[in-house]
C-alpha cells in the first residue's frame, strides 16, 4: 500500500467527496469507518497506519467513525469553539499567487475557511507543495480585535473565514 497515495484519496473523499465512494457524512463530517474500507479496499490496520503517519495529522478516527480535521468544500460543523489566536500566524502560498492576494485578501476558495499555520517553517512546506514558497505574515491579533473570529483545528491549524490584503506582510519569496 502506498500511504501518501492513500491519504490523498482520504483528503479527497473525506474533504470533498464522500458520495465518490458511497458514503454521507453526519453533521459533523464522520463517516463510517467500515464502509469507507470496503470502499477504498483496505484494512483496519491500513487505515490506522495512514492516519496515524500522516505528516499534518489531516485525521481522527473515533471508533468506528473517520473524518478530516479540516479542508472541506461540502457543509460540515467541526465543533471547533472559538479562540483567541497568537499576534501573528503564517500562510505559505507560491509567488503566481501573489499579485492576486496582495489586492484581495485570502480568501477560503472551495473551503469553508482560510488555513493559517503557527509558524513560518510550516507556512513554508505548505506553500512548497506547489512550488517555490511565498510566506505572508498575517496580523491575528489585530484581525481578531477587529472582528474575525479565529478558531483552530485539532490538528492545530487556525481557521478563519477571511484575511483583508491590509493584515498581510510578505516575509519570504
Amino acid at each position: 500500500m502506498d500511504v501518501v497515495r492513500t491519504s490523498k484519496r482520504l483528503s479527497f473523499v473525506l474533504r470533498h467527496r464522500p458520495d465518490s465512494v458511497g458514503l454521507e457524512f453526519d453533521a459533523a463530517g464522520w463517516a463510517d469507518v467500515d464502509r469507507l474500507l470496503a470502499a477504498l479496499r483496505l484494512t483496519r490496520e491500513q487505515l490506522e497506519r495512514v492516519v496515524a503517519t500522516n505528516d499534518k495529522r489531516r485525521f481522527e478516527i473515533d471508533g468506528n467513525r473517520i473524518r478530516a480535521l479540516q479542508g472541506h468544500s461540502v457543509a460540515v460543523d467541526l465543533g471547533y469553539l472559538p479562540e483567541r489566536p497568537p499576534a501573528e500566524l503564517f500562510h505559505g502560498t507560491v509567488e503566481r499567487f501573489l499579485a492576486a492576494i496582495l489586492a484581495e485578501g485570502l480568501r477560503p476558495g472551495r473551503r469553508h475557511a482560510v488555513h493559517l499555520s503557527p509558524d513560518v517553517v510550516t507556512a513554508r512546506a505548505v506553500g512548497a507543495r506547489r512550488g517555490r514558497p511565498v510566506v505572508l505574515r498575517v496580523d491575528a491579533g489585530r484581525l481578531a480585535d477587529d472582528g474575525a473570529g479565529f478558531t483552530r483545528s485539532a490538528n492545530g491549524v487556525w481557521l478563519v473565514d477571511a484575511v483583508p490584503p491590509s493584515y498581510l506582510t510578505v516575509l519570504e519569496s
